[in-house]
């Protein structure tokens, strides 16, 4: 079974910031997680009750919320690595 992939607003506009060919990899990286979805990703500690993962690409990473049971990969935020877990 293969995973549906939707972006947030947030997502949207913060790929939309990035230089257009980081922004094209970054799509094309998540897009490729949809069969196996936590084979490039990693958890982000803090997040007990319910966790959120990172994915990486080069310098910039996706901030992904994995529903196994709707089979779905919500992308809630992209950026460079400095600036996106702040608040994570």
């Amino acid at each position: 079974m293969s995973y549906k992939v939707e972006y947030t607003t947030k997502a949207k506009k913060d790929l939309k910031k990035l230089p257009l060919d980081i922004a094209q990899n970054m799509i094309m990286s998540i897009n490729g997680l949809k069969d196996e979805p936590y084979s490039y990703v990693k958890k982000i500690k803090g997040t007990k009750s319910h966790p959120l993962y990172t994915h990486r690409v080069g310098n910039y990473r996706a901030i992904l919320d994995i529903e196994d049971e709707r089979l779905l990969i919500m992308v809630i935020e992209a950026g460079h690595r400095r600036k996106i877990y702040g608040k994570y």
